[in-house]
């Protein structure tokens, strides 16, 4: 029960469209324009750089709002040796991608996560956060490509996970820790799933650069 309210506050949480609320404040369905996709690089290449910042902070802050509100929530839950606030918020975590990739008053039309991933990684760990935000703009700087920085930053989401797991970073029992591989999983192949268009356009090369602007 516990877990299923987590993804529940988390969704709730998700549901914070910014990029579509800052469309309609200036009169446009950010969806019917561009990609048609509800997150920051739409906002970027349609609204221009301050739409793009605006959505990606808010899309990214609402992830970790909602990690604060279920760890405080579950505070005193399970074993006080174990580390469980991990799980809930990363459980958390995953109800806000859900929320924002399918928001049901919008159709279960939203975006594709990864501004929200990126307050996953805020609120999970300082480190694998800054490793996660130095190789996308790293990323994006040679390449050009947003979704190239994207899709390396869920796959480094994973491995930072497994990795922090099997040197006992986590604090957690071993069921736990399977769920917490699990959910990070789930997210991973999410994430690439709701990338496919721009995986194959970076392979045929027809994927849009940063910079340029949407039709």
């Amino acid at each position: 029960m516990e877990r299923l309210i987590c993804v529940l506050i988390g969704y709730v949480f998700g549901l914070f469209q910014t990029s579509y609320l800052y469309g309609r404040m200036r009169g446009i369905d950010i969806r019917e324009h561009g990609s048609g996709n509800a997150g920051a690089t739409n906002a970027l290449r349609t609204l221009g750089k301050k739409a793009g910042a605006i959505t990606f902070f808010g899309d990214c802050f609402k992830c970790v709002f909602a990690v604060i509100a279920v760890r405080l929530l579950f505070r005193n839950y399970g074993d006080p040796s174990e580390n469980i606030g991990v799980l809930f918020g990363m459980y958390a975590s995953m109800g806000v991608i859900l929320g924002h990739n399918f928001p049901f008053y919008l159709g279960f039309k939203g975006g594709k996560g990864i501004a929200a991933t990126a307050g996953l990684f805020v609120s999970l760990d300082p480190v694998l956060m800054v490793i996660a935000a130095v190789s996308f703009v790293l990323s994006v700087a040679v390449t050009k490509y947003v979704s190239a920085g994207s899709v390396l930053v869920v796959i480094e989401l994973m491995a930072g996970v497994l990795i922090y797991g099997f040197l006992g970073k986590w604090g957690l029992a071993q069921p736990h820790l399977y769920e917490l591989y699990a959910i990070t999983a789930f997210l991973t192949v999410l994430a690439l799933y709701r990338h496919k268009k721009n995986i194959k356009g970076l392979i045929n090369g027809t994927e849009r650069k940063l910079g340029q602007k949407a039709d």
